[in-house]
């Protein structure tokens, strides 16, 4: 047994194992014997990818003593637990969070010290897990920490995607995407389970058979079948010992190399079976334009649905020998659309493998399953072709078909005669002669107990539009959890200096697991001392950022310029054109009034753009443009600067948070789900200018109307205007300023004199604009005024900088959680003692 003594303790006091010690010296060594025994390195030769590894092996060892305690304890008491289902986990460096919730950060830090490491060195090698998009798989990642927080038992089911989402680089301004190998240099916190596989059909064809009693029963009989190998990761809890597990799926070939193929010279051949199943979990969202690619993608999505649903069936029958009570046992939550041919799956397993009857795996499937829904977008609720779905789940899409003629029998007695609806709320659409497809939010919608928004406002309209008719059948069926983030990773790991402040001024570090202490900070708002110190933890943390963008794009922004930050994925209705237009406008005030006073800043822009997305990707371009203008342009760039930070992700974001000063949210009302971004920069003190839009009009409710710069219309008034006809041409013909800043666009002044260059973005704008940025432009350019005069009254800004982040508790993601437990789920922590 290798074991330490502690500092000043004799041979006969308590021994810590080195895997398990939480003293310093026993950090030491154990961090020692990592390097040499699983690294085959000593210090003096350690690359930084061995220090890496050797700390994260180290740190990996005590979660696993807890895991283990945990999964035993989950077991023995058979406690009822959260599947959590979803193509993305967004979860951010494990690294230093897992230091943060063991409780050993300092410890670990003169531990590195004393060993002569650089700490921060080794915290800034570790790669990211590419394995989400944006705001669905970081919050999936959030849900996770704090279900074990919570000490919830839970497991979160997805991909191991070998190459996530893209490093984006920027080539003369333009985005251009380079494969994320996040798994080249290896992965110390996962643990393979090669023995831990299941089998995943695809195409082939059904046959009806009677069976040994007599009973007409239906098989699939695939024409291909990849395995799904499970690899495991810890994910800690803050303060507690509960370790909860993420389990995600590989997909590989039943025989990877056919030896008599490659006998007779058919090299290719003899591995073909292996590249086509491992092109399952290869990329994270493969482009679905071509049909391929929706193939692949559909593939993808029921891959990890089966895999998951037969390990919930196999922890069942191995603990209770009968799937009678998995309803019971698991509360099986779908994280948006991909995931909904759970339902569909679910009742296969049930049915053709375990021998159910059609009501009680029906009973089963839908108490087992909820759906949470994250867009109201047209385009993102997800539906598949029929003949695509044919092809590829012949099996599911008759399990459909039965779904939905008994469901439209339910539709057709409760609304006599309504023979629209029926056609509405069909599972299937295109029925008038078009191309056929599956829906599958309608899928979800009837298959699950529950169905939820993420935001007040999302799921007011969520029962009034996309789900409208839903909603009339089963009122019961609606709850809204509005969405929340975990301040462990976005303010104690993020922004430490803040975290100091906030423990010391609130007198104990409770707020960390009860986010709602901090309203502590409210009684100190108006302190001069405490604003001093607010104003030089945020410097601190600008100056950082200024540091790490002078490094990677050349650029380092003024620290005390106003920081202006709109950091999210492109996407028009995010309107960072909007933006930009601002942007513009400023820039001819000051180049035709020199002597206009405003408030210095820089705009900071980061978020990638889908490969396929060609405005997307030319707004970024236009950013880069005008930033090479305006901050070349010395008459200009004392006032106003631009800078885009490249491949903004997990890492960078902890970078940007505390670095905020004014968090731009600012979406056409209507449009955005929840959001989670505006939580993190307004818990890290930054005010919000935006929209009525998503969680923005709880946010402004929370930390109060006189510390949101509000603008634009709300959804209502959005709805009446497109209902009376919204003309942007006109408004481009009749306002001068408008109109000015579209011509300046377009006159090439941002693009080398070349004036076609931006000319589909201006001329959307003009003739279509979707999401009304011309009509909101004015209000906005009026909020952003506000702003400039709010913060040059530097006390008076600090004030309402330290009132947002005291009033944000309602957002953490444990009130999310606790809300899911109590409302939807029905779950009871269950505490682990060691």
């Amino acid at each position: 047994m290798s074991a330490v003594i502690k500092s000043g303790e004799s041979a006969q006091s308590v021994q810590e194992h080195t895997r398990t010690g939480m003293s310093k010296e026993a950090l030491k060594q154990a961090y020692i014997d990592n390097l040499f025994y699983i690294q085959g390195r000593f210090l003096e030769v350690a690359t930084p990818n061995d220090l890496y590894m050797a700390a994260a092996f180290t740190v990996r060892d005590r979660l696993l003593e807890r895991w283990i305690q945990s999964a035993k304890a989950f077991k023995n008491r058979n406690s009822r637990t959260v599947c959590y289902l979803s193509a993305e986990f967004l979860l951010g460096p494990h690294l230093a969070n897992n230091l943060v919730n063991l409780g050993i950060a300092d410890t670990a830090r003169q531990a590195g010290e004393e060993l002569g490491l650089d700490f921060p060195g080794i915290l800034e090698t570790e790669e990211e897990p590419g394995l989400g998009n944006g705001g669905l798989g970081r919050l999936a990642a959030c849900f996770m920490d704090s279900l074990a927080t919570l000490q919830i038992p839970a497991i979160g089911y997805g991909i191991r995607y070998e190459f996530g989402i893209f490093d984006q680089v920027m080539v003369d301004g333009w985005q251009v995407e380079r494969g994320d190998t996040w798994l080249r240099n290896g992965n110390p916190w996962e643990i393979p389970r090669p023995k831990l596989s299941f089998p995943v059909g695809y195409g082939g064809h059904t046959e009806r058979y009677t069976d040994e009693h007599g009973e007409l029963r239906m098989r699939w009989i695939p024409a291909r079948i990849v395995n799904g190998v499970a690899y495991d990761t810890p994910i800690m809890g803050y303060g507690v010992n509960n370790v909860n597990l993420l389990r995600l799926w590989k997909a590989e070939a039943p025989e990877s190399f056919d030896f008599q193929t490659f006998n007779v010279g058919d090299y290719y051949g003899a591995v073909h079976a292996k590249m086509e199943a491992e092109t399952i979990s290869k990329v994270l969202y493969p482009n679905d334009e071509p049909e391929a690619g929706k193939e692949l993608r559909l593939k993808q999505q029921f891959f990890f649905v089966s895999c998951s649903l037969q390990d919930m069936i196999r922890l069942q029958a191995g603990i209770a020998g009968s799937l009678d009570a998995l309803h019971e046992k698991f509360a099986v939550q779908l994280n948006d659309t991909h995931p909904s041919l759970a339902v569909a799956e679910l009742m296969r397993l049930l049915m053709d493998e375990h021998f159910m009857h059609w009501d009680q795996a029906w009973d089963i499937t839908q108490r087992s399953c909820h759906f949470t829904n994250h867009t109201l977008l047209p385009e993102a609720l997800e539906t598949w072709p029929v003949e695509l779905f044919e092809r590829t789940l012949p099996r599911h899409l008759e399990i459909i078909y039965e779904i939905n003629q008994r469901f439209l029998d339910q539709v057709r007695v409760h609304f006599l005669g309504d023979e629209a609806r029926i056609g509405r709320m069909s599972l299937i659409g295109g029925e008038d002669g078009g191309m056929r497809y599956v829906r599958m939010a309608h899928l979800a919608a009837v298959g699950s107990n529950a169905v939820n928004g993420v935001a007040e406002l999302h799921t007011e309209l969520l029962k009034s539009t996309v789900m409208r008719d839903f909603h009339e059948l089963w009122p019961e069926k609606f709850h809204n959890v509005t969405n929340g983030v975990t301040p462990r990773r976005f303010i104690v790991v993020s922004n430490p200096r803040l975290a100091a402040l906030i423990t010391e001024t609130c007198g104990d570090d409770r707020w960390v697991r009860d986010l709602d202490c901090l309203q502590a900070l409210e009684g100190h708002a108006e302190d001069h001392g405490l604003q001093e110190r607010w104003h030089e933890v945020k410097t601190a943390a600008k100056r950082e950022l200024s540091n790490w963008l002078g490094e990677r794009t050349g650029f380092a922004p003024d620290p005390q310029t106003l920081f202006d930050v709109q950091a999210k994925r492109l996407h028009e209705y995010k309107r960072q054109h909007l933006n930009l237009l601002h942007i513009v406008w400023l820039y001819e005030q000051i180049k035709r009034h020199p002597n206009v006073e405003l408030t210095p800043r820089t705009f900071i822009f980061g978020g990638k753009a889908a490969p396929g997305y060609f405005m997307a990707k030319l707004i970024i371009k236009l950013v880069n443009a005008i930033a090479d203008v305006v901050n070349h342009d010395p008459q200009v760039n004392g006032y106003l600067r631009v800078v885009f930070m490249p491949d903004f992700n997990v890492k960078n974001g902890q970078r940007l948070y505390p670095a905020a000063d004014l968090s731009e949210q600012i979406s056409m009302a209507g449009k955005e789900a929840s959001g989670t971004g505006n939580m993190k920069f307004s818990m890290n003190g930054a005010l919000t200018i935006g929209t009525l839009d998503g969680a923005n009009i709880e946010i402004r409710d929370a930390v109060g109307h006189d510390n949101f710069f509000l603008f634009g219309m709300t959804a209502e008034e959005v709805r009446q205007r497109q209902a009376e006809g919204y003309h942007p041409g006109e408004l481009y013909r009749n306002d001068d300023v408008i109109r000015s800043v579209i011509d300046l666009i377009n006159s090439g002044i941002f693009s080398h004199g070349d004036t076609e260059l931006f000319r589909p973005l201006t001329d959307n704008l003009i003739h279509s604009d979707p999401f009304m940025v011309l009509a909101d432009f004015h209000s906005y350019a009026r909020a952003q005024q506000q702003v400039g005069q709010d913060y040059r009254a530097r006390h008076h800004w600090e004030r309402m900088s330290i009132l947002n982040t005291a009033r944000i508790g309602k957002f953490s993601s444990d009130r999310a959680i606790r809300q899911y437990a109590d409302e939807i789920w029905k779950v009871e922590p269950v505490p682990i003692d060691l």
